[in-house]
């Protein structure tokens, strides 16, 4: 039996961090253009609305380009239609151009959710779709609290939604609406033919086409994978359609298996492009850049641990007692190695960046130079999150 390429961690941790654009140049101007770029090369930039220092979208995009500003999502997504927004395995920013393939989603979900709703005892959300519908069609985009009046509130079921709240969710997750703006962080819904271009609204592939473009994609942003960190990726694919496409694009030679060294020596079998043997990644700059808790190099945790020694998970549910650390702490990458976790919040009142803790890790040595390195990071970040002061509580450092 022949061996497999092996690629090395220190290898594997390059080629990863490039391809995740966080080893690249931070400067630059933070154009529509740029942004949309970006979110590209990533695939896809989770939406959420914890809010201790920026929103997790935001900080994504920031930690990879520097004059990133908050607003900086609005003109790509609302006015030149580059981006949508939509599902991924969670709510996302993701390129326009990719929605032909979400139809296979929308085919999905339009079942999963009915069957859920029944489950959940959420009763006469479909039986509203209509109304919804013509009301966005003769009145244009509409919100959630828009069509509350019309139903008494639910007590229990489909998140708690009132039917109407609900129909809007079913209609966006099943491509009958889309998000055609955002005010603060309130969904606005409007047709898809209103807000898709028209070479792409009413455009599909098969399923074929796209579980084939799904694998190819997810490839190209991990670098490495194997057939189930493919399928989860986007979210679109089950496992074993993943695997039925690696084991078939294997035989073919479209990809190769390779060793993937772990920071712990180990070895694990995953798929890649060919090119990959030739890849070296570039090399990461020497700056401290602090991650969202929803990065996407971090999304898959396991696989962090396993590439950088890092075990990271947030401690909503943990009770403050036996919390390690605290409940939203921020993963700190330097180079290519991520050295530890900080918790800051923005009092925004104050406009202070408020530091309450940092945590290296066991093996990580905080020089002046790296602590220099840290306070420039948190000082990049609390002008990113408008705050005028820096607040060092006592003992931060751990």
């Amino acid at each position: 039996m022949t061996a497999r390429p092996l690629i090395t961690n220190a290898q594997a941790r390059r080629v990863f961090l490039d391809r995740h654009a966080l080893s690249q140049p931070t400067g630059g101007r933070a154009t529509g253009k740029v942004v949309c770029d970006l979110v590209r090369q990533l695939g896809f930039v989770q939406v959420d609305s914890i809010n201790t220092v920026a929103r997790a979208h935001d900080l994504i995009l920031h930690s990879r380009c520097h004059a990133y500003r908050p607003d900086g999502l609005c003109r790509p997504l609302e006015r030149e239609r580059t981006l949508f927004e939509h599902w991924t395995h969670d709510a996302a920013v993701i390129p326009t151009d990719y929605f032909p393939h979400w139809h296979l989603r929308f085919d999905r979900d339009r079942q999963r959710l009915r069957d859920r709703g029944r489950k959940w005892g959420q009763i006469g959300f479909e039986e509203r779709t209509s109304d919804v519908l013509r009301r966005i069609s003769d009145c244009g985009p509409i919100c959630s609290s828009d069509v509350r009046d019309a139903d008494a509130r639910s007590s229990g079921g489909w998140w708690d939604w009132h039917p109407s709240k609900a129909a809007l969710e079913f209609l966006w997750r099943t491509g009958a609406l889309m998000v055609t703006r955002r005010e603060g962080f309130r969904k606005y819904y409007d047709l898809t033919e209103r807000v898709m271009p028209d070479d792409l609204a009413s455009r599909r592939f098969d399923v074929v086409e796209t579980v084939d473009w799904a694998c190819n994609a997810a490839l190209e942003r991990l670098g490495f994978a194997t057939s189930g960190e493919i399928a989860a990726f986007w979210d679109l694919l089950s496992p074993f359609e993943a695997k039925e496409w690696c084991s078939q694009a294997l035989v073919e030679g479209r990809i190769i298996e390779v060793d993937i060294e772990s920071s712990d020596g180990g070895l694990r079998r995953s798929f890649a492009l060919p090119g990959i043997l030739d890849e070296h990644g570039r090399k990461p700059p020497e700056r401290i850049r602090i991650l969202s808790p929803f990065d996407p190099c971090l999304r898959d945790r396991k696989r962090a641990e396993r590439l950088f020694g890092f075990r990271y998970r947030i401690e909503v549910f943990v009770p403050e007692a036996k919390r390690e650390y605290g409940y939203y702490v921020f993963p700190v990458l330097d180079g290519s190695r991520m050295i530890g976790r900080i918790d800051i919040k923005c009092d925004r009142s104050r406009q202070v960046l408020d530091v309450l803790a940092f945590w290296p890790e066991a093996n990580i040595r905080i020089g002046q130079g790296r602590l220099e390195r840290l306070r420039s990071a948190l000082e990049r970040i609390g002008r990113f999150a408008g705050a005028r002061e820096i607040d060092y509580t006592a003992n931060w450092q751990r």
